[in-house]
């Protein structure tokens, strides 16, 4: 049994990034025995599979036999483990210690709060606007729309939608956080019973959100803490990644109800 403090959680599929986010994490945190790092491998090809292995020194590693998403990846990594705090963890994230330690001491502090999020940030140190006050279809609408001049034309509901105008110098209760790197209380996620994992890819982390707003939980965002995000945008640039977006989309308006305004 682990005596850690925080498991953090990765889901890999071949990720580009995830050798460079190894390295930076070893040098972050190296032997500190209050965090555990388990990998969830989604059936990668044979190279990468054998050039992760080359790290089973510092994580628990799952080679999995097929790829059944993103959350059912984090659910196997977590649902049984012991630690008091869950650190979802994208395979393209670059992470200061001294950012997640400070998210730490802040979840410990006050027990009201269920999921803390920090500012994402591109490579360049610009922010990304990953949370979101609502969902719904005209938004998506608005967000893949190709005519620059109707974004423009609702540019102010596309700030209010992304949280742009989000406090810099306090914490905020939000509604929605990023799955790029959600730190949760350990018994709050269990109690939801983690990710559905009927999602493959995309909204797991809305729905996970909702799950737990709907037990009064409170998910706060941190200014004060940043972590660096790799962010692709593949459902914007892949067709088959679009396809998966879709039918996620169709799969928690279903759920949770359909809005469109």
């Amino acid at each position: 049994m682990s005596n850690a403090k925080v498991a953090i959680s990765i889901v890999t599929y071949n990720s580009k990034h995830i050798f460079k986010v190894l390295e930076n994490l070893k040098r972050e945190f190296g032997q500190d025995d209050q965090f555990r790092l388990v990998i969830f491998d989604n059936n990668s090809n044979e190279e990468y599979k054998n050039q992760l292995k080359k790290y089973q020194d510092m994580a628990d590693i799952t080679f999995y036999h097929e790829n059944n998403g993103f959350g059912f990846g984090h659910n196997y990594n977590l649902l049984h483990a012991n630690e008091k705090f869950f650190l979802v963890f994208n395979p393209d994230i670059i992470l200061v210690r001294e950012d997640l330690l400070k998210m730490l001491e802040r979840i410990e502090q006050d027990e009201s709060i269920s999921l803390l999020v920090p500012k994402v940030l591109n490579s360049d140190g610009t922010p990304q606007h990953l949370m979101r006050d609502r969902v719904s279809v005209f938004d998506y609408f608005l967000r893949f729309v190709p005519f620059q001049f109707v974004k423009k034309m609702f540019e102010k509901r596309l700030a209010t939608y992304e949280l742009r105008d989000i406090p810099d110098d306090r914490e905020q209760d939000i509604r929605i956080g990023s799955g790029c790197f959600m730190l949760l209380r350990g018994d709050d996620f269990k109690e939801v019973g983690g990710f559905d994992d009927r999602y493959f890819m995309y909204f797991e982390d809305y729905d996970l959100c909702v799950e737990l707003k709907k037990r009064k939980k409170r998910i706060v965002y941190s200014p004060f803490s940043k972590v660096v995000h790799y962010y692709e945008r593949g459902s914007h640039k892949n067709s088959r990644l679009f396809k998966i977006f879709m039918k996620s989309m169709y799969q928690y308006f279903n759920k949770w109800g359909w809005r469109w305004f």
